[in-house]
């Protein structure tokens, strides 16, 4: 099956890599015509206009509404009429008429594409000249789809929206109990913040209080809001039982996302358990260095997979070439390797790390739980500003995550958001919630 499936991947590479050859070459037959055309006695003109046609239709086509001068400029350089005239009488100056035109494409340029202009300015043959005019112009092209794409994204994200929420209403108009598994979730989001009390990051329940910041000196318990609560929910359902089949109506097409979610935070949990251990046998020595942390973040993951059917045997795994890395490492800057005792501790630290209930192991999901927490509150670059302790060595992989997870959580209250603050409307009392906040999420 591999091997069918790599030839045609090789098939598929090899036609898109000959297109792309076919298509330099036929490039390079016009610019060599086109030169061969210009070269001629008397010269010949008609693909040179045909060409500046193209450029001037490109121009403006860039152009704003608004940028009627620089329009009227276009027009004037490259009046088509005029260029004709001057073609037949065999005195066309497309070296002059390549220098304007680059003159105008500095003019409507995107700044990233500055260093490609001026390389143009000290191009002398005019044909060259314009062959790389034609490749910027391009260039800005696609620029300007990308800025038209850019700036139609909010529109299209609330027709998304809309849409979204409007078939889900048709859904509840025909079926009146649709919310509710949603308001069970809800319901269990509010007990968890009313029912338990405030704790630190470590402390078993610490996924259930409001972000604190690692600053304050005690914690203290704050007034329910709504976006508390539907924050605590989407915590909750990284905790989700799968055979729990109540599982919010509203949420019911992101549960694959969710599910990658928390299989994405299991393997972060891991990750950074086992650097935390590593490190604590050799500190700053090893784990000063980037490049020895992402060896053994290379380590860990390549055997995700298999830790999620056998533990036990990639944890082994793991832990006997974090071991060898270490002592590698250590060898090669000329210092003194772990001893026999340090590795056989190092070894069985890491190979525990396989139990659900290692301590270590523990610690970090309560504190990935709680960093979580703190992107859906205070948004992730704030929250990695003060990330808990053990966790600066996977500060990518957990931007990466609560990037993913905030964006998620927003987009589903966009759309279920009057559903949820009817909802929560019924579970917190107005006299519990903060007068600085409204009703509504």
């Amino acid at each position: 099956m591999n091997s069918i499936l790599d030839l045609l991947i090789w098939k598929y590479l090899w036609v898109f890599s000959l297109e792309g050859k076919v298509k330099e070459k036929i490039h390079d037959a016009f610019w060599d015509h086109l030169k061969q055309q210009i070269s001629a006695t008397p010269p010949d003109f008609s693909c040179a206009l045909e060409l500046l046609k193209e450029i001037k239709e490109i121009l403006l086509s860039l152009l704003s509404p608004r940028q009627n001068r620089l329009r009227s400029e276009i027009e004037e350089a490259l009046d088509m009429d005029l260029l004709g005239r001057e073609a037949e009488r065999g005195d066309l100056h497309v070296p002059h008429l390549s220098k304007r035109v680059l003159n105008m494409v500095t003019l409507l340029c995107a700044p990233v594409r500055d260093e490609a202009v001026q390389k143009l300015e000290n191009v002398a043959d005019p044909i060259c000249l314009l062959r790389g005019i034609f490749h910027v112009l391009g260039l800005m092209k696609m620029d300007m789809v990308n800025y038209t794409i850019q700036s139609l994204q909010p529109h299209l994200q609330e027709h998304s929206i809309q849409h979204e929420r409007a078939k889900f209403q048709e859904l509840l108009n025909k079926q009146p109990r649709l919310l509710d598994h949603t308001t069970k979730w809800l319901t269990r989001a509010a007990a968890d913040l009313t029912t338990l009390p405030p704790a630190g990051p470590d402390a078993p329940n610490s996924s259930s209080v409001a972000c604190p910041s690692p600053n304050e000196a005690a914690n203290r318990p704050e007034p329910v809001s709504p976006a508390m609560v539907l924050s605590q929910g989407f915590l909750n359902l990284l905790l989700w039982d799968p055979e729990n089949e109540e599982f919010p109506e509203t949420l019911l097409r992101d549960r694959v996302r969710l599910q990658e979610l928390e299989s994405q935070l299991r393997q972060l949990t891991v990750l950074a358990a086992v650097l935390l251990v590593a490190s604590s046998f050799s500190g700053s020595v090893l784990f000063g260095s980037p490049q020895f942390v992402d060896k053994l973040k290379r380590i860990a993951k390549a055997h995700m997979e298999e830790f999620h059917s056998r533990p036990e045997e990639a944890m082994l795994t793991v832990s006997e070439q974090v071991s060898q890395e270490m002592h590698q490492s250590l060898k090669s800057m000329g210092l003194a390797a772990l001893s026999s005792d340090n590795t056989a501790s190092l070894i069985g630290q890491l190979r525990s790390i396989a139990k659900e209930e290692n301590c270590v192991r523990s610690v970090i999901d309560q504190r990935i739980h709680l960093f979580l927490k703190c992107c859906l509150v205070r948004g992730v670059q704030r929250s990695l500003l003060d990330l808990p302790g053990g966790l600066t060595l996977i500060e990518a992989e957990l931007a990466e995550l609560g990037q993913k997870f905030v964006n998620l959580k927003n987009h589903n209250q966009q759309v279920f958001g009057p559903y949820y603050t009817e909802i929560l409307k019924t579970l917190i009392p107005p006299s519990q919630a903060p007068e600085a906040e409204g009703a509504s999420l």
